[in-house]
């Protein structure tokens, strides 16, 4: 368990720091837009998509490093992924109003859990 949870923790700061350039880059790039979270977004569920296929779905030598890759790097460099990758899996087993409803309630709740949490520090914080 404690060398998973070392892989993990080395994943997560590789994939945070690769998040922080690629945020640092847009924003010198494209000011005002926050296109670096867009793409982090998109590469870490198209790099969720890649691994889950070689590390979840073809299990072998290479398996082993499924905590280090997607629940480190790429959970450090976005979470999106993972919401991607089970709401397709979620389409994929036929459930489809149940990841309709995910969708729809993973994206206004966080939002709504954001919105909740400015408020409450700008009010009792500020």
């Amino acid at each position: 368990m404690i060398e998973k949870l070392a892989l993990v923790a080395a994943g997560g700061a590789v994939g945070a720091a690769l998040r922080y350039l690629v945020n640092t880059w847009a924003l010198h790039h494209v000011p005002g837009l926050p296109l670096g979270t867009l793409i982090v977004n998109v590469l870490g569920s198209f790099a969720m998509g890649l691994v889950a296929v070689v590390l979840l779905e073809r299990p072998g030598a290479w398996s082993h490093f499924a905590p280090l890759m997607m629940t480190g790097v790429l959970g450090g460099f976005t979470t999106f992924s993972a919401f991607s990758l089970d709401t397709l899996y979620l389409f994929e087993r036929g459930r489809i109003a149940l990841g309709a409803a995910y969708v729809a309630g993973s994206v206004l709740l966080s939002v709504g859990g954001l919105a909740l949490g400015l408020l409450l520090a700008r009010r009792f914080l500020a």
